[in-house]
């Protein structure tokens, strides 16, 4: 049976002045830019319900409609046209990674704790509570929830943050995306993260308290769209984990997305993106118990104990899903050998111990850090391919949130052998391949990092001879092929490199050593190649 809905006249504007308003309209478009369609009609008024229109006009967005459905005034906006076209990408997307729908919702919610956090210190007397994520599934409803207690929404908040993509970015994203120059997994980079959701969803409501609200004051808020349009009401039959505030998405997932209903798929995204995030994400996971039960099938005999047997009970628990601290963000005074041993062995599912580590932290027109290890031993995805691209693992994070291991523009390739963790403050959460080949911050973290290698590399070659022969006989061949390629690095290079002589017998000869054994009058050298 259809709920109770009657029909509010919209107290917005009057017809004597529609004409006013959309002249209006048309010239405010060339200085706001707009994120809804305009609707005009019912009678004049001047009530707080107008004023707040005016403000939301003000803003780019006006309520189309109010109805009251079972007592409750919701209120009803609709896209603008050119976001209607992000949502036909995004939800007619069939070639994107949809998995990074979970990295864009987990990130957007430890944004939402760190402001919270950062209010409670600033702007209340009231500490915050213990902040951090939960997520879990109902199979049997499709859906899949994603709660935070961070920092929260207002009604108003929710309308602006959540019905208006990104004002400059919605126009470049249909741009690159009409001229296939951009892929919808990196919506984050045109400011349009949050809509990753209709990826995997037909439909998402999200529930939202407010933190800046007065503590007597706080309303739970729900927000609910299907892609084409969205509505707002009040939801006090709503329930959050979080006592002050936080945020709930229920996203009613699609039909072919069902896999983001398993535990297992949510883990390993989850510890694969969201590993070093500060605030604990929490999955409620399934596991298995054993209990002792009586073998009814075992007879026992006159004064022997009744046989046991072993029966699987399934449990659900919150289970942390980020344990492991960003070991980078610490002090390289304060971090012992070990710890960088576990660390390299954990994250790189190494055996070997790292023959070498560079800790840095850089700061000034950029700021990042960076965590890198020099294998005692090729990798093992190195030793067929020496450039694979399975081999490369030079992870890159933006503010502890993975981004890609894989990309060829943080490192030269005459180090693809190295492994480690560059953290930025300064890219965006979503950058690709073309985002990072005009990127002046992604030049300068290259030529840093490259800069602290190689004064690693060359502690080992002063001051530790046979770990530097044994770095060399395992990576020699990629500093040749660097003094080849890199015209930026061909000189630096040159000290490094090794050579067999006619005079160095079973071992190799740098540059520098032949030059000082030439005889006068020697202005050049000759050598022969060959397959190496």
């Amino acid at each position: 049976m259809a709920p109770n809905v009657r029909q509010r006249s919209s107290p917005v504007l009057s017809t004597a002045v529609v004409g006013i308003a959309a002249y209006a309209a048309y010239q405010a478009r060339s200085l706001i830019p707009e994120a809804f369609s305009v609707f005009a009609g019912g009678r004049a008024s001047c009530t707080a319900s107008s004023l707040a229109q005016d403000a939301a006009r003000r803003r780019g967005v006006l309520r189309a409609t109010e109805t009251v459905e079972a007592g409750t005034q919701v209120e009803n906006y609709e896209f603008q046209a050119e976001v209607g076209k992000v949502m036909d990408i995004i939800v007619n997307s069939l070639y994107s990674n949809k998995d990074v729908f979970l990295r864009e919702l987990v990130s957007n919610a430890a944004d939402a704790c760190d402001k919270k956090r950062f209010l409670a210190l600033t702007e209340s007397d009231t500490p915050p509570e213990p902040m951090k994520l939960r997520i879990r599934t109902d199979k049997d409803k499709r859906l899949l929830i994603i709660e935070d207690n961070g920092v929260g929404m207002e009604k108003a908040e929710l309308i602006e943050n959540l019905g208006r993509i990104a004002r400059s970015g919605t126009a470049n994203f249909v741009k690159n995306m009409a001229q296939g120059d951009a892929d919808v997994s990196l919506i984050g980079q045109f400011g349009v993260g949050f809509y990753s959701v209709f990826l995997v969803a037909n439909k998402v409501e999200v529930v939202s308290s407010s933190f800046k609200a007065p503590e007597g004051e706080r309303k739970n808020i729900k927000w609910i769209s299907e892609g084409s349009s969205f509505t707002v009401q009040e939801a006090p039959e709503e329930k959050l984990f979080g006592e002050q505030s936080g945020t709930k998405l229920i996203l009613h997932l699609k039909e072919e997305a069902q896999e983001y209903l398993d535990s297992g798929k949510l883990s390993d995204l989850l510890k694969k993106y969201s590993e070093f995030i500060t605030f604990p994400i929490e999955l409620w996971n399934e596991k298995v118990q054993y209990d002792q039960v009586p073998d009814e099938s075992a007879v026992a005999k006159p004064g022997e104990k009744q046989k046991m047997k072993s029966v699987p009970r399934s449990v659900y628990e919150w289970e942390v899903m980020n344990k492991m601290k960003p070991i980078w963000l610490r002090n390289p005074d304060v971090v012992n050998a070990s710890e960088y041993s576990e660390f390299y062995k954990t994250t790189f599912k190494a055996f070997d111990e790292p023959l070498a580590t560079t800790h840095f932290k850089v700061e000034g027109q950029i700021e990042f850090r960076a965590l890198v290890f020099i294998p005692s031993t090729m990798p093992f995805e190195l030793t067929r391919d020496m450039f694979a691209e399975g081999g490369r693992a030079m992870r890159l994070y933006v503010k502890r949130v993975f981004i890609n291991d894989k990309f060829e523009d943080l490192i030269p390739r005459w180090l693809t052998f190295t492994r480690g963790v560059v953290d930025s403050e300064d890219l965006p959460l979503n950058v690709g391949r073309e985002i990072l080949q005009k990127s002046r911050t992604l030049k300068i973290i290259r030529k840093r990092l490259v800069r602290k290698v190689l004064d690693t590399i060359d502690d080992l070659r002063e001051k530790s001879p046979d770990k530097y022969d044994q770095f060399w006989n395992s990576y020699g061949k990629y500093f040749k092929v660097g003094l080849v390629e890199d015209l930026d690095y061909k000189d630096e290079l040159k000290r490094f490199v090794r050579f067999f002589s006619s005079k160095s017998g079973d071992n190799q000869t740098s540059i520098p050593e032949y030059i000082s054994r030439m005889k006068e009058g020697q202005d050049k050298i000759y050598f022969v190649t060959g397959e190496g």
